[in-house]
């Protein structure tokens, strides 16, 4: 299969995109391609100083792009409501890429009080998705796409105590988030499929990627790790996979990528497998169930208006 570049992406022109995270990482270098590609760009992101630096630096490189800051704060319930009601503004949603994100942080809840991985990484991307979809359903061809990391597999959801009221392990509850975004991709596939339609939803994760998202790795584990960065993606080659994913013709709901090489570490995109634990129905319905009422979405899957 010969490599995967930013070259392959196609003309977005006339399409909208929402990335979450979009002012930093993988998710800037995401909103930069697309934006470059001629698609309406809306960057989510709680800091207008951080969102507007990086609508300046993508319009230095691309003068005609169309970019728009979308508050959006993650680990606020209240604050993903009102960025869903502009959202609901635009004429259309093409593209929603569930990309931002918190790794292994010390200990900390969001403002509704979620442990601070589950509730930026899944439940305020459930949230976000919920109150869009649609608009995305109203959008032919429309994709959902969220961003989860290798370290899905072995995952698994502490259902007895998801706030980390009794136990925090950093690596863990990272796993956990992400595994929650593999089974909430499938589910909502199902969904989708079973409602007619027309809208995807997949998944994709960047490998490794020298980001601002590993800023809370401990220092000696950073040390360990070190050796790792002399394969590990830009920023730019880590979006690849998601670039992919929002954009590749012929791909199906629940499809998944990731890199080429080293264990699927580093290097341009290709469609990968998710731990065959994913695909548990009972365990994302379950998930589903909880997900709602935790932040007190349920998503409409009824006759478009």
């Amino acid at each position: 299969m010969a490599d995967y570049k930013e070259i392959d992406v196609p003309d977005q022109a006339g399409k909208t995109a929402l990335v979450t995270g979009a002012n930093t990482g993988i998710g800037y270098d995401a909103a930069r391609v697309l934006a470059e590609r001629g698609a309406r760009v809306l960057i989510g992101c709680r800091s207008e100083e951080k969102a507007l630096a990086a609508i300046r630096k993508i319009e230095q490189q691309s003068p005609h792009a169309e970019l728009k800051w979308i508050k959006l704060d993650l680990a606020d319930l209240e604050s993903i409501q009102l960025a869903a009601s502009e959202i609901n503004r635009e004429t259309r949603l093409d593209l929603l890429i569930n990309n931002a994100g918190v790794m292994v942080p010390p200990k900390t809840l969001t403002k509704d009080g979620f442990e601070l991985q589950f509730g930026v990484n899944h439940l305020g991307h459930f949230s976000l998705t919920g109150q869009v979809v649609e608009k995305i359903r109203q959008t032919p061809g429309s994709r959902i796409v969220n961003v989860s990391s290798n370290a899905h597999k072995g995952g698994e959801i502490f259902y007895d105590d998801l706030n980390a009221e009794k136990n925090y392990s950093r690596v863990k509850r990272y796993q956990m988030s992400k595994f929650a975004n593999i089974l909430f991709t499938y589910a909502l596939q199902r969904r989708l499929s079973e409602s007619g339609s027309s809208a995807i939803s997949v998944a994709c994760h960047p490998g490794g990627s020298a980001t601002e998202l590993g800023r809370h790795i401990p220092w000696f584990f950073g040390i360990l790790l070190a050796p790792l960065s002399l394969i590990m993606n830009s920023s730019a080659e880590g979006a690849l996979p998601t670039l992919m994913a929002a954009t590749m013709a012929d791909i199906s709901g629940g499809d998944y990528f990731g890199p080429m090489k080293w264990g699927e570490m580093a290097h341009s995109a290709h469609k990968v497998n998710t731990d065959p634990a994913s695909r548990d129905i009972e365990n994302a319905e379950k998930l589903w169930a909880v997900s709602e009422d935790m932040t007190g979405i349920k998503f409409d899957f009824g006759e478009l208006k």
